[in-house]
C-alpha cells in the first residue's frame, strides 16, 4: 500500500467518537422532562399532597422507584459498552425489591389482617397499570434511540434495562398522583406495571439494538 493510500485510510477512521454515556444521560433527561410535562398537564399532583407528604407511607413510595431508576440507569450505561462488568448494577436492582419487602413486612405487622386485602387492592390498581406503562413510552424510546449508537452484547436485556429506567421514572411521577400509599399496594401493582414495561423493552431491544 502506498503511503498516500495509508494516510487516507487512517484519516477515514478519525471520525469523531460518540460519547454514548453522555447521549444516554441527555436522552433519559429529555425523556423524563417530556414525560413530567405530559403527566402534570394531564393528571398532576394528588389533591391532598400537602397533608400526604407528612405520611411515611407516601414518602416511602419514592424510595423504591428512585432506587430502581438509579440502578437500572447504571446498568444501561454499563451494558451499552461491550465487555464492561455489569454484575454490580444487577445486584443493585435488588435494592427496590428489598425495600418493598421490608415495607410489606412492617405493614403486615401494624395493620390488622382483616385490612390486608383492602390495602393491597386499593382503589387505583387499573390506573396504576395504565399510567406507568404509558408514561414509560417517551423516556424509554429516547433511551433506546441513544443506545443504538452503542454496542450492547445482549440486545434483549439491554432493552429491558432501558425499560426499567423509564418505568422507574414513570412510577416516580405516578406516585405523586396515586392515592394508595400502602406498601401492600405499591409492592403489588407497581412491580406488575414495571414488569410489563420491561417485557416490552426486551422485545424492543431485540428489534432495534441488534448489531
Amino acid at each position: 500500500m502506498k503511503t498516500d493510500d495509508l494516510i487516507n485510510v487512517l484519516s477515514a477512521d478519525l471520525r469523531p467518537r460518540i460519547d454514548i454515556s453522555r447521549n444516554i444521560v441527555l436522552a433519559a433527561g429529555a425523556g423524563a422532562v417530556v414525560a413530567a410535562v405530559l403527566f402534570f398537564s394531564v393528571l398532576g399532583l394528588r389533591p391532598d399532597v400537602g397533608s400526604a407528604i407528612d405520611s411515611v407511607r407516601f414518602v416511602f413510595k419514592f424510595l423504591p422507584t428512585l432506587a430502581l431508576t438509579c440502578a437500572a440507569f447504571g446498568l444501561v450505561i454499563s451494558i451499552v459498552h461491550p465487555g464492561r462488568v455489569q454484575r454490580g448494577w444487577q445486584f443493585l436492582l435488588l435494592v427496590p425489591v428489598v425495600l418493598l419487602a421490608a415495607a410489606v413486612f412492617v405493614e403486615l405487622s401494624v395493620v390488622p389482617s382483616s385490612l390486608w386485602e383492602q390495602r393491597m387492592i386499593g382503589s387505583n390498581a387499573v390506573h396504576c397499570l395504565t399510567v406507568i406503562p404509558l408514561l414509560s413510552i417517551i423516556p424509554g424510546t429516547c433511551i433506546l434511540m441513544a443506545m443504538r449508537h452503542g454496542a450492547p452484547e445482549k440486545p434483549g436485556p439491554a432493552g429491558a434495562a432501558a425499560a426499567l429506567v423509564s418505568a422507574g421514572i414513570a412510577a416516580t411521577l405516578y406516585a405523586t398522583n396515586c392515592p394508595d400509599d400502602s406498601p401492600l399496594f405499591v409492592a403489588t401493582w407497581y412491580p406488575i406495571a414495571t414488569l410489563l414495561v420491561a417485557g416490552v423493552g426486551y422485545l424492543a431491544g431485540m428489534r432495534f439494538l441488534r448489531w
